[in-house]
């Protein structure tokens, strides 16, 4: 069976939301804010490679979803970082946008990299807002969504044949 043609949703993961928390040590009595940041979210990748031919699996599968970011930790521990999602793709695909229909990308030789969706950026944990009028801030950032979207997927076919003749000529 050959698909060439094929509409999926796709959607990066969203940032890390940053902590808030404070230094607590038997000698330090006030040991100031010490929230980390989190981490960015996952994005979406589409890669063009080589060694497929058709788009039948994404007939089977609508639905790709990037990882979330990790929250921040005490102790200016940073959130993990989420994980990008590699979507492979025939050589020849055009990439469009299911809601206005205009050509975002076109995937034309091998290894070819678009990013589809970038995820969220990490929100920024207590120690970032410290100053000096406010030494020991309570608040935190939230981190911010990733980019959702549907795209259509085409693929561009090449004829390897082509018949001439005129009309009810036996070809």
């Amino acid at each position: 069976m050959f698909i060439d043609y094929a509409q999926i949703e796709i959607s990066a993961g969203n940032g890390g939301d940053g902590a808030v928390a404070f230094r607590r040590e038997k000698y330090v009595p006030k040991g100031g804010p010490a929230g980390g940041n989190g981490g960015d979210g996952g994005s979406v990748i589409i890669r063009a490679h080589h060694n497929l031919a058709t788009l039948l699996d994404f007939r089977y599968k609508k639905k790709y979803a990037a990882g979330k970011g990790q929250a921040g930790q005490n102790s200016l521990k940073d959130g993990k970082n989420g994980e990008d999602i590699i979507i492979k793709v025939p050589v020849g695909t055009v990439i469009k946008d299911a809601e206005t229909g205009d050509v975002i990308s076109d995937l034309n030789a091998d290894e070819i990299e678009f990013f589809a969706a970038r995820g969220g950026k990490g929100g920024r944990g207590n120690s970032n807002f410290a100053t000096s009028t406010n030494q020991a801030p309570r608040y935190a950032e939230d981190g911010r969504p990733g980019e959702s979207r549907k795209i259509i997927l085409e693929l561009k076919l090449i004829a390897d044949v082509g018949l001439v003749g005129f009309p009810n000529a036996g070809k």
